[in-house]
């Protein structure tokens, strides 16, 4: 059996993992490089396989970074099943029709500027059709049944945890070549126990072979959950007190949706003022609805929350709009009380977020909540080092608005979860890959697996590289 890594090598986005094994290949995740324009743009359109060789594609989850090169595979001829849970494959259906607007939007932008230079146009990574040509290919799959999706492979997918859908997936191999039976388990992103809406991380407690395996705050511990509802009650009132807007860059597929419930309760509660909260996003607004169609996902807390409010609406109360039109959206800047705003994307490259921002960001009386990991070189990853100027549509702005950061919003496990997760396995992997981090949080990660678990043989791959097992 070969491994190679073509994405989420030594940085966090761009899942892409190629398993060859008896005679066949399969693919684990396929989504898009998110970084400098340039070179996720040739990242993301020159796939480094032969996408009509790759026999299956197991989805671990919906989030873009995983799943958002899909559209670009199947054009260039892959014919397999993509396999994953009935919710990734409902939110993929929203989601990579958004990021193919996106595609087609960026690429009408630059197309102008070359055009006007006489250069040669480009064309987007892929169109509208080319997203709903691929949702052909999906294949819909229970957590916890088991079936053969390649000679000798057997796939179980168990929940992670991280967003509504999330799979860590698990491969039962009986590998021909090497006349050995094998368990590899590719973790996709654990997510933390207790946070919001989506029931806790399963743990593989058979152990496994191999382990491929995220990092992302693999040097990094959160605080505790119960902190998160008292920080964001102190932001919000703190801001109300100046007079602002709280402007919330959140990804429209589970952290919106958190977002939303936590302000829910705390209006229940009345620990926060009467305040407009506006999620300006078709996308977001979409997603949401497809939430509502999967409670069979839901946590404890969310049931308990139905059951005690006569199944009131969690994403739903009466202050919260959702704004579907670019009109609604642009009225937004006339806000002059104070109010929210959640607004995709989350790490502030693209979308309406970047409207409110340009309207918001010089006022001192704002602040701009950042609750999700920011990829280096993006404009969230700027903002949450709190740089005195931005670039802005290509303008420079100022920051003056006030900058927090709730890291305990997020949907990955910390260094502590992520240790947990291999150590609940009683058989240990003898041999362990660390992807889906910066080198940092990957290298932390693995001294404290050596040190507290007593595991060897770690890797951190390099981009393509291929692992003979």
């Amino acid at each position: 059996m070969q491994i190679t890594f073509h994405g989420a090598a030594r940085t966090v986005t761009g899942s892409q993992h190629l398993v060859e094994v008896n005679g066949h290949r399969l693919l684990l995740d396929c989504g898009l490089y998110q970084g400098k324009r340039k070179e996720a743009f040739e990242r993301n359109r020159n796939i480094p396989f032969d996408a009509k060789t790759v026999d299956v594609l197991v989805l671990s989850h919906a989030h873009i970074d995983h799943s958002g090169n899909i559209p670009n595979l199947v054009k260039r001829g892959f014919n397999g099943d993509i396999i994953c849970t009935a919710a990734t494959r409902d939110l993929c259906a929203a989601m990579l029709m958004d990021s193919a607007h996106i595609q087609e939007r960026d690429v009408e932008f630059v197309n102008r500027k070359r055009k006007r230079q006489g250069k040669n146009l480009f064309e987007p990574l892929y169109t509208q059709e080319d997203a709903v040509n691929a949702m052909d290919y999906f294949l819909s799959m229970s957590y916890n049944r088991t079936r053969e999706i390649l000679p000798g492979v057997h796939l179980t997918l168990i929940d992670a945890g991280h967003m509504l859908g999330s799979s860590s997936v698990i491969l039962d191999i009986e590998d021909r070549e090497a006349k050995q039976d094998m368990r590899l388990v590719f973790s996709g992103d654990i997510g933390r126990p207790g946070i919001p809406i989506i029931r806790d991380p399963v743990p593989v407690r058979d152990g496994a072979d191999v382990v491929i395996m995220e990092s992302t705050y693999g040097n990094r511990l959160h605080p505790p959950e119960p902190e998160t509802e008292k920080s964001l009650e102190h932001i919000i009132n703190e801001t109300y007190r100046r007079g602002g807007l709280v402007i919330i860059p959140a990804f429209a597929v589970g952290r919106t949706q958190q977002i939303v419930y936590e302000l829910h309760k705390l209006y229940k509660k009345r620990d926060i003022p009467r305040i407009p909260v506006y999620v300006d996003s078709p996308l977001a607004t979409n997603v949401t609805n497809v939430f509502r169609l999967h409670p069979e996902a839901y946590d404890a807390d969310i049931r308990q929350f139905l059951l005690a409010n006569n199944g009131e609406n969690p994403f739903g109360f009466d202050m919260l709009q959702y704004t579907r039109s670019v009109e609604q959206s642009k009225e937004l800047n006339f806000l002059r009380e104070p109010a929210v705003i959640i607004s995709a994307s989350g790490m502030m490259e693209h979308g309406r977020i970047l409207h409110h921002l340009r309207n918001h960001i010089t006022d001192p009386r704002n602040t701009i909540l950042i609750v999700g990991w920011q990829a280096p070189d993006t404009l969230g990853r700027r903002i949450m080092e709190r740089q005195p100027v931005v670039r802005i549509f290509g303008e420079e702005y100022p920051l003056k608005a006030h900058v927090e950061v709730l890291h305990s919003l997020s949907g990955h496990a910390d260094q502590q979860g992520l240790i947990d997760w291999v150590a609940a396995m009683q058989k240990k992997p003898r041999r362990t890959f660390l992807v889906h981090g910066e080198p940092d949080a990957a290298e932390a990660l693995s001294k404290e697996l050596q040190t507290r678990l007593g595991l060897q043989h770690i890797t951190i791959p390099e981009m393509h590289q291929s692992v003979r097992i």
